[in-house]
């Protein structure tokens, strides 16, 4: 089973390197990432997840008690300790990640999970808003939004349209045995 598994990574393209999703909050980056990790058989983390358990409090609870300069201190020693303890793993990232980690790509591959402001508002509830501190005023997040997206886009090893779940991870998977 295990040489079937590592078989099956190396076809793929992953036996050393991080699949690393960037894009948008809101723009499906844990939903696909858990998806195709589960489809790889191998692992998955969500930054923002292990921020949350390393510090012990929610994002929403270090932007308001510490602010977000504290927050992107921790961004950047997740980062680091990514980038020199995980391999072979599919790595959600948060949205400001790639903004303010421009060096994104040592710990792995990059793809842009891109999709449009208005799906995005679509997409999450009332609870997921308020669990956005970005997102608290609309029009602010609708401005960053268009700012981060040619981040996002100059830092892609590849950038997807993110439409449809099972034809994104299709696409990931195809452009990994490329």
């Amino acid at each position: 089973m295990i040489i079937k598994l590592l078989k099956q990574m190396k076809e793929l393209k992953l036996n050393s390197s991080n699949i690393i999703l960037t894009g948008f909050m809101g723009s499906g980056k844990s939903t696909i990432g858990r998806s195709l990790a589960k489809e790889l058989k191998t692992y998955f983390i969500d930054t923002d997840s292990l921020i949350e358990s390393f510090e012990n409090k929610t994002i929403k609870e270090i932007f308001e008690r510490e602010g977000e300069d504290s927050f992107r201190q921790k961004e950047r020693y997740c980062f680091e300790w990514i980038k020199n303890n995980v391999k072979n793993t599919i790595i959600s990232v948060g949205g400001g990640f790639p903004v303010f980690i421009p060096e994104i790509k040592e710990a792995g591959r990059v793809i842009y999970l891109k999709v449009d402001f208005e799906e995005i508002l679509k997409r999450m509830n009332e609870k997921e808003l308020k669990k956005r501190p970005l997102f608290s005023d609309i029009n602010k997040a609708k401005e960053l939004f268009f700012k981060r997206d040619k981040i996002y886009s100059s830092l892609a090893d590849y950038i997807i349209e993110n439409k449809d779940k099972e034809k994104t991870i299709k696409q990931i998977k195809e452009l990994l045995c490329k």
